[in-house]
């Protein structure tokens, strides 16, 4: 959990600063409105949330932090996109990019209803999967050329984690799905969006995604490794 714990704080850490230099919302929190004070309030609290679960002493504190943030977020910004767009596939997708950094928070942030935690993060994996036949063009592009079967991996893929979130929720080989969604996540985040970023074709909205990618990975591996810590 130690080494999951510290990639999660990291992230956050990283994500805050680059929030403070830009001006921008990093990916955790969007889409929160309200302008520049807004913009710097949550990027503070993504620093200050990583630094504390760093710091010996402080990481309950600021996992708590992060977990009440977070959960305010999703209730009154993402809520609000799914009251007024239930049918829109990408409110739910919204949601759930939150919900897992919030399953992560939770299960630092507390000895207690870890299971529940992991059920909200394997709810999250459905939307993912979900998304890999809805926006099916959006996806296969994105692999890299010499990978062979773009449009059959990107079934796969949207299979899996599919399969992985059901697993999660049920408890059937719950914690080997948990581990091969670190996988799958971590895959996609170091296969796809460094290389563009070296080629320097990323687009503002495809840096944000990377950065999401990077938290999503950062943040599952924390539920899973909360599998090995506590039953």
């Amino acid at each position: 959990m130690r080494s999951a714990s510290v990639v999660f704080a990291a992230t956050l850490i990283v994500l805050g600063v680059i929030g403070l230099i830009t001006g921008n919302y990093a990916p955790i929190w969007q889409p929160v409105p309200f302008g520049a004070p807004m913009v710097y309030a949550c990027s503070a609290i993504s620093v200050a949330t990583g630094i504390g679960l760093i710091v010996p002493g402080a990481a309950a504190h600021a996992s708590w932090l992060l977990l009440g943030a977070l959960v305010v977020s999703v209730v009154i910004f993402r809520g609000r996109d799914l009251v007024t767009g239930p049918a829109d596939f990408g409110s739910w997708d919204g949601i759930a990019e939150t919900a897992v950094p919030i399953a992560a928070a939770w299960i630092l942030s507390t000895g207690r209803g870890v299971r529940i935690a992991r059920t909200l993060y394997g709810l999250a994996l459905l939307p993912f999967g979900l998304a890999h036949f809805i926006y099916l063009d959006n996806t296969t592009v994105l692999i890299p050329s010499w990978i062979p079967a773009h449009l059959a991996l990107a079934y796969f893929t949207g299979a899996a984690f599919i399969a992985a979130g059901l697993a999660i929720i049920t408890g059937v080989w719950g914690r080997l799905a948990a581990a091969l969604s670190v996988v799958q996540i971590g895959g996609f985040t170091v296969l796809v969006w460094p290389p563009l970023a070296l080629a320097g074709t990323l687009t503002a909205f495809q840096w944000n995604e990377f950065g999401t990618s990077a938290l999503l990975t950062a943040a599952a591996w924390v539920v899973a490794a909360s599998y090995r810590d506590r039953r």
